[in-house]
């Protein structure tokens, strides 16, 4: 590292930081603009809208723009550098242009390694926070609508399908519990009605009829009611909104896995956002580097016209994203390949844009 690398990182350091406070307290302030009548509404004092909300929010919006403002924030110092022909001194004094991006590829790895474990980790423990307090106070507060014929694998073997279930009081009818073993049904049990204990963490389960089959012989047995203790819980039974997002990945893996062995459907907005995680942290570096070859060149327009262009190469790489995104969740699209898919056009672009740039 030498004084020159240094002053790069620290330029674009500062930039950064500098750049991303500047946004964050914009957002903030629209943000509680927007919803100064729901915290009026609740008279929620100023400590309960800060710990219980901005600590959650704050982290969610910095996550969600990382990558593009790490771009602008490039592309913003080095067109002054060029601007003041700094990095034409530094070419004609003998440094190569890849030497030259050197503290470039630093800053994209530091930034890019800060997102990653944010987006594992701290991000969906802060999203989980602003869910919450959403759901509590700014979201309306409809009952949940009865669910009707639903089946839900628990296991590898066992399926349970309720005729209808309503998610308000927790409790349903016609629900019959079925095992399934190659094709062979082994057991088979029915009842009229469904409810969950919260006391015992079982669900209690009314006129009970139960069957169980060993090839041509068959038991049949009848109960005025029993428990039953099964991996399904009546959270289990609601669907959440934006749940992937408040969960670590360690969790969100979990929950895919299980999820895939009960054969649920709409599983790939899960896999997007488990795939994300990575792919975001991968851009900051494409574009880092597609920032410093772009605004390294001295043009007449400085530094206007470099942040227009960065501004258009943003807008680009969004637009890609979400069609992507899209089409995987709506078109069955390979998550990995959806997520991925900006990173490999952007990555060419800065590969080509390397190529062509003066060394």
């Amino acid at each position: 590292m030498t004084k020159i690398d240094w002053y790069i990182l620290r330029k674009l350091i500062g930039t950064f930081i500098y750049s991303l406070m500047i946004f964050l307290l914009i957002s903030v302030v629209i943000d509680t603009t927007e919803k100064i009548d729901d915290f009026m509404k609740h008279h929620l004092s100023l400590h309960e809208i800060i710990v219980n909300y901005y600590f959650g929010f704050i982290p969610h919006i910095l996550a969600l723009l990382f990558p593009l403002f790490i771009f602008l924030s490039v592309i913003f110092f080095t067109s002054k550098m060029a601007y003041r022909s700094e990095i034409i001194a530094i070419l004609a004094s003998g440094v190569s242009f890849r030497r030259f991006l050197r503290p470039y590829w630093m800053g994209a790895f530091l930034f890019g390694g800060i997102l990653w474990l944010a987006n594992y980790w701290v991000v969906p423990n802060a999203n989980r926070i602003r869910t919450t307090f959403e759901n509590k106070y700014l979201h309306s507060h409809d009952d949940e609508k009865a669910q009707y014929n639903r089946t839900t694998r628990i296991d590898s073997f066992t399926y349970v399908t309720f005729g209808s279930y309503d998610p308000n009081y927790k409790s349903g009818s016609n629900f019959v519990l079925s095992t399934v073993n190659k094709q062979t049904m082994s057991f088979k049990m029915k009842a009229d009605r469904i409810t969950w204990d919260s006391t015992t963490k079982k669900w209690r389960l009314d006129y009970v009829t139960m069957r169980t089959m060993n090839g041509l012989k068959e038991q049949w047995s009848n109960k005025q009611d029993t428990m039953l203790k099964i991996a399904l819980l009546p959270k289990d039974l609601v669907d959440e909104k934006n749940l992937q997002e408040a969960m670590t990945t360690p969790d969100l893996r979990k929950f895919i896995k299980r999820e895939s062995i009960r054969g649920s459907e709409g599983l790939n907005t899960y896999w997007v956002e488990y795939y994300r995680r990575t792919a975001a942290a991968f851009a900051v570096v494409v574009l880092t580097l597609i920032g410093g070859i772009i605004a390294a060149k001295k043009v007449r327009g400085g530094s206007g016209l470099h942040l227009a262009l960065g501004i258009v190469i943003s807008a680009s790489y969004i637009i890609f994203l979400q069609f992507a995104t899209v089409f995987s969740v709506k078109a069955d699209l390979d998550p990995l390949l959806a997520v991925w898919i900006p990173n490999f056009i952007f990555g060419g672009f800065a590969f080509y844009l390397y190529r062509r740039a003066p060394k």
